[in-house]
C-alpha cells in the first residue's frame, strides 16, 4: 500500500472537526478576532504544558523568532551564530532585525549546533547563539552556554529555535526555557499544528514577556501609544481555538512519534541494512522529523516514490551556501559537516497517524531498493 509522506488529516477526525467547529462559532458570535479570549487561553495552556512561565502567541513561527532575539536584548548591526544546516526561518530572523547571521557547522551525529564551532566564531559583536532543536531533538544548552561564553568572556544571550521542538525536553529542562528566550511554530506539520499559520515565543523573565507582548502589537502596551517600533505579530483567534482542541492530544502525538521511531530502528536493525545510518533514539525527542542518511540519498528517494512511499529532504542547501546569503562569503567546503548531512539526509513517515504496518512497508521497500540496487564498488 502507499505510505504518504504525511497526513494532515490525523488529528482532524469528525470530532476534533466538530470541536474546533464549535469554538469557531463561538469566536463569531464574540466577534473579537484578533485578542479575543482564546489567546490567553492559550497562552496559559501552553505555559502549563511546557513548564515555561511566559508564552506569547503570534503570528508563526518566523515572527516567534524575531521577537525571542528582540526581547533578549539582540540589537542591529550585531553578530548572532546560527547553525548552517537548519530551515531559512532561523537566520531570516536574525537578518530581518538588522543583525548578520554567523553560520556555525553541526555534530555529524545529532544535526544539531556544534558548541565548538559556535565558540569558534564568537567576536565581540556576537550578541546572541541560536541553537535549533532541529528535528525535535534537544540541544545541550548549559554545555552550548559554557563554552560560548567562555570564549566571550561575557554571558551571550541564548535564543532557541524551538520551531520543531514542542514538547521536546533535556536534562537540564524543557525547550523553550533553557535560553533567554525562544520561538515555536504552529504550522499546520508540526507536532502541534495549527489549520493555518501561527506560532509562540516562551521566556521566563516576565519583563521580556511584557516586551514581546507589546512588540507583537506595534510596539505598544497602550492602543495608539508605541514605546518602540514593533510589528503586527498577533495570532488569529481561529488558529488559537484550532490549537485549543489539538493541545491536549500533544503527549499522545508526541508519544506515537517516539513508538514509530523505536519500532523503525527494529525493523532496520532486523533488515541488517548496512547503508542506513539512523538517528540516535534519546529521552525528549519528539521527532518531528525521522532522518536517517545515505550517500545514495537521491536514488533511495526516487525508488521510494516509484515504489509509493513519501520522503522528504531537510535542507539540501545549508544556509551559508544559499543565494541570498552570497554576500557573507559563504563557501564550499567551508562547513563539512553541515553540507555533507545536506546531502546524505532523508526524513521517513513519522506523523502520528501512520501505522506499523505502514513502517514495515517503508523499510520492505527500502530493503527491496539495496537488494536490487548494490552500490558499485570503487
Amino acid at each position: 500500500m502507499g505510505v504518504p509522506f504525511f497526513d494532515i488529516h490525523y488529528n482532524l477526525n469528525e470530532s476534533t472537526r466538530a470541536r474546533i467547529l464549535k469554538r469557531w462559532e463561538d469566536i463569531l458570535a464574540h466577534g473579537r478576532f484578533v485578542n479575543g479570549p482564546e489567546i490567553e487561553e492559550l497562552e496559559g495552556s501552553l505555559a502549563d504544558f511546557l513548564g515555561v512561565p511566559h508564552v506569547v502567541g503570534c503570528s508563526n513561527g518566523s515572527d516567534a523568532l524575531v521577537l525571542a532575539l528582540r526581547a533578549a536584548g539582540v540589537t542591529p548591526c550585531s553578530e548572532v551564530i546560527v547553525p548552517t544546516f537548519t530551515f531559512f526561518a532561523s537566520a531570516g530572523a536574525v537578518a530581518r532585525i538588522g543583525c548578520t547571521p554567523v553560520f556555525a557547522d553541526i555534530d555529524p551525529e545529532t544535526f544539531l549546533l556544534c558548541p565548538d564551532s559556535a565558540a569558534s566564531l564568537v567576536t565581540k559583536r556576537t550578541a546572541a547563539v541560536m541553537p535549533v532543536h532541529l528535528y525535535g531533538r534537544a540541544v545541550d544548552i548549559p554545555s552550548l552556554r559554557a563554552k560560548v561564553d567562555a570564549v566571550a568572556g561575557r554571558k551571550v544571550a541564548i535564543v532557541e529555535d524551538a520551531a520543531q521542538a514542542v514538547g521536546a525536553v533535556d536534562a537540564a529542562g524543557p525547550c523553550g526555557g533553557l535560553g533567554e528566550a525562544a520561538g515555536f511554530s504552529c504550522f499546520p506539520t508540526k507536532n502541534l499544528g495549527a489549520t493555518g499559520d501561527a506560532g509562540f515565543a516562551t521566556t521566563t523573565d516576565a519583563d521580556r514577556a511584557a516586551r514581546m507582548r507589546a512588540l507583537r502589537q506595534h510596539g505598544g502596551g497602550r492602543q495608539y501609544y508605541h514605546d518602540e517600533v514593533g510589528y503586527n505579530f498577533r495570532m488569529s483567534c481561529l488558529q488559537a481555538a484550532s490549537l485549543l482542541e489539538h493541545l491536549p492530544h500533544l503527549v499522545e502525538w508526541n508519544a506515537a512519534r517516539a513508538t514509530g521511531a523505536e519500532h523503525y530502528e527494529q525493523l532496520f536493525r532486523e533488515s541488517g541494512i548496512a547503508e542506513v545510518v539512523l538517528p540516535e533514539r534519546v529521552p525528549g525527542h519528539v521527532y518531528h522529523q525521522y532522518v536517517v542518511r545515505t550517500p545514495r540519498r537521491a536514488e533511495l528517494q526516487a525508488w521510494l516514490g516509484e515504489h509509493g512511499v513519501g520522503s522528504a529532504v531537510y535542507y539540501p542547501l545549508p544556509l551559508h551556501l544559499q543565494p541570498c546569503f552570497a554576500e557573507l562569503g559563504g563557501e564550499v567546503g567551508q562547513l563539512p559537516h553541515a553540507e555533507r548531512a545536506a546531502e546524505e539526509v532523508l526524513a521517513l513517515p513519522i506523523y502520528p497517524g501512520a501505522s506499523a504496518e505502514q513502517r514495515q512497508d517503508v523499510v520492505a521497500v527500502i530493503s527491496a531498493f539495496y537488494a536490487q540496487q548494490p552500490a558499485t564498488s570503487s
